[in-house]
């Protein structure tokens, strides 16, 4: 367990970058959240500790986008869903390697961990792009 670190968002991509998936869970009623709390927005406890989740889950929903944002213009058309993982929470990400097209609702993913290429966090942090690690969902 890792509760000694900060619930915070930061700390969650700090998870994402030794490739761990993270959740918070409320000690008090067994709630789960993604992005993390600091109050249990079910039973208003604030006896919460880190636990990681499995990376498996089913698409709920989805939209392709084909006008990202600059930093994600060469990926266009990419997808972006969210999950509901089996451990409970939902989680939202962008869909690789499956085309959109062949992308239904329902479907089984996992969730990934993007390997950082020399030099991205420099440059994201030049664009005033966030520094934090990636995760992505596929199909296992």
């Amino acid at each position: 367990m890792d509760e000694e670190k900060p619930l915070t968002i930061e700390q969650f991509y700090k998870f994402i970058g030794e490739k761990r998936l993270m959740a918070v869970r409320c000690e008090g009623c067994g709630a789960l959240f993604i992005p993390p709390r600091t109050i249990c927005n079910r039973c208003l406890s604030k006896d919460l500790e880190w636990v990681e989740v499995k990376n498996r889950g089913k698409l709920i929903t989805y939209t392709v986008i084909y006008v990202p944002p600059v930093q994600f213009q060469s990926m266009a058309p990419y997808a972006y869903g969210i999950i509901q993982l089996e451990d409970g929470p939902r989680i939202p990400g962008m869909i690789r390697n499956v085309e959109p097209g062949d992308i239904e609702i329902g479907m089984e993913l996992i969730v990934d961990f993007e390997e950082e290429k020399d030099g991205e966090q420099e440059q994201q942090g030049r664009q005033g792009w966030p520094r934090w690690p990636r995760y992505f969902f596929r199909p296992p």
